[in-house]
C-alpha cells in the first residue's frame, strides 16, 4: 500500500494546522478557567453562603448541550459571534466545574488537625492557605485541571460549527460528504491529543507530588 494513500498522511499539512488551532483554543480556555476557577474554589471554602450558588451554576453549565451553548453564545452581544472567541468562552464555561469542585474538595480534605497545628503556630488564614492547604490540595487541583483539559479537547471539535476551526473541521466536512476518512482525520488526532494531555498533566502531577514527598522519579 502506498503510504501517500493513507488518509492521515494525505491530510497531514491541514491536520497539523488545525491541531495548532485546536490546542490554542483549548489552552486559552482552560487557562482562563483555571485562573478563575481556583480562586472560586478557595472562596467557597471560606464563604459557605456562596458554595451552593457557585457549584450550582457550574453544574448547570456542564449539563447544557455543547452545540446548544455554542449556538446561544453566537447571538450574545460583544462576547458572541462567529469564530474562536465564542469557542473559547464556551470551553471556559465547561471547564469551570471540575476545577472549582476539585479545588474545594482538595482544601476541605485537609486534616483538621493540620489546620489546628498551623493556627497554633500563629499562622494567619492566608499563610495557612498558601503554605499548608494549597500544597496538600495540589493533587486534587491538578486532577481537576486534567479532567477539564480532556473534556475541553473533546468539546472543542464542536467549535468548527461556528467557524472557530480546529480538528472538528474534518469531522463536519466528513459528515457533510459522508466520508468516514475525513471524520477519522479529525477524530483520531483529537483522541490522541486528549490521551497525551491526560498523560502529560498526570506526569506533572506525579512529579510534583514526588518532589513534595522527597521521592525521586524513576
Amino acid at each position: 500500500m502506498d503510504l501517500s494513500e493513507f488518509f492521515l498522511v494525505r491530510y497531514a499539512p491541514e491536520i497539523l494546522q488545525e491541531t495548532g488551532t485546536h490546542l490554542f483554543i483549548v489552552a486559552i480556555a482552560v487557562g482562563i478557567a483555571t485562573l478563575i476557577g481556583i480562586p472560586l474554589g478557595i472562596l467557597i471554602t471560606r464563604q459557605v453562603r456562596w458554595r451552593q450558588p457557585i457549584l450550582g451554576i457550574a453544574n448547570i453549565l456542564q449539563t447544557i448541550p455543547s452545540l446548544a451553548l455554542f449556538g446561544f453564545l453566537i447571538s450574545v452581544p460583544i462576547i458572541g459571534g462567529i469564530g474562536a472567541q465564542t469557542a473559547i468562552i464556551a470551553l471556559t464555561l465547561y471547564s469551570f466545574l471540575p476545577i472549582i469542585r476539585n479545588t474545594y474538595t482538595g482544601i476541605m480534605s485537609v486534616d483538621p488537625a493540620i489546620r489546628e497545628a498551623g493556627r497554633g503556630m500563629g499562622m494567619t488564614d492566608r499563610q495557612l492557605l498558601l503554605q499548608v492547604e494549597m500544597p496538600l490540595a495540589l493533587s486534587f487541583i491538578l486532577a481537576g485541571v486534567r479532567v477539564a483539559t480532556v473534556i475541553a479537547i473533546g468539546i472543542a471539535t464542536i467549535a468548527a460549527a461556528i467557524g472557530a476551526g480546529g480538528l472538528g473541521v474534518f469531522v463536519f466536512r466528513g459528515i457533510a460528504m459522508v466520508n468516514n476518512q475525513l471524520i477519522l482525520a479529525g477524530a483520531i488526532p483529537a483522541a490522541i491529543l486528549a490521551i497525551l494531555a491526560d498523560w502529560g498533566i498526570g506526569l506533572i502531577e506525579r512529579r510534583l507530588m514526588n518532589k513534595r514527598s522527597g521521592v525521586k522519579d524513576r
